[in-house]
């Protein structure tokens, strides 16, 4: 799958990190140490957050990034299934369809339709 299935604004990436005094790369730097590394909270949780927070601010590149992160650092369906309860709890109505939404990123990353480890547009 290419960066632009997730969002076309993607094909954009290396330009727009040009013209922004490379951001994109501190903003990843960032995320790498902050969210994809162990610490007092291991990183599949921390990924699991992240994607809580995607799915709150209602943005898909974002949780379908952050699902396929957290179960590359070890999620477990029954994990990503509590924090999409907590998602649909807090957001009503709304917060369970964009949870419904993670859940499909999920089960199309389980059936190997997900993108590779991209980045996505809107967090960086």
């Amino acid at each position: 799958m290419q960066l632009t299935d997730i969002d076309p604004a993607l094909e954009l990436m290396a330009e727009f990190g040009k013209l922004t005094k490379n951001t994109t790369r501190h903003i990843n730097q960032m995320r790498q140490e902050a969210i994809f590394s162990d610490g007092a909270l291991p990183a599949r949780l921390k990924a699991l957050a992240a994607m809580l927070w995607a799915i709150s601010a209602r943005c898909e590149p974002c949780f379908k990034f952050y699902v396929q992160q957290a179960v590359k650092h070890g999620a477990t369906e029954h994990e990503l299934g509590e924090m999409l309860a907590v998602a649909s709890t807090m957001g009503g109505c709304v917060g369970e369809m964009w949870a419904l939404k993670a859940f499909k990123a999920y089960k199309d990353l389980s059936s190997g339709q997900a993108a590779p480890d991209v980045e996505p547009s809107c967090c960086q």
